[in-house]
């Protein structure tokens, strides 16, 4: 089980864009990596394939290494650790090592 999923606020710990937060867009479970709304953007050349496509040079995210990401805590917001707890009903659930709030 990953401890980072798509639409959490995440802190980029290493790269180009250290200090950066972010959504999760998607992420990309056998490179073990993530889309991050607006960190490690690219210029990539498009040539028109459809009528209504943009065309020429454009800015994309690329994908991120997940072991360059830390979850920001909504509680105590802060990036931490993350860590699981079961509750009575036995349902796995995420917490913050930090202030012990649920995700």
């Amino acid at each position: 089980m990953l401890k980072i999923k798509k639409g959490d606020l995440v802190l980029v710990r290493k790269g180009k864009d250290k200090g950066k937060k972010g959504k999760v867009l998607q992420i990309i479970r056998d490179k073990s990596k993530a889309l991050v709304e607006g960190i490690n953007l690219v210029k990539k050349h498009r040539r028109i394939t459809r009528q209504d496509q943009q065309t020429g040079i454009i800015t994309v995210e690329a994908p991120i290494s997940i072991a360059n990401l830390m979850v920001v805590c909504k509680g105590c917001n802060r990036p931490t650790r993350v860590g699981f707890v079961i509750n009575k009903d036995g349902i796995k659930q995420r917490i913050c090592k930090k202030c012990k709030g649920v995700f």
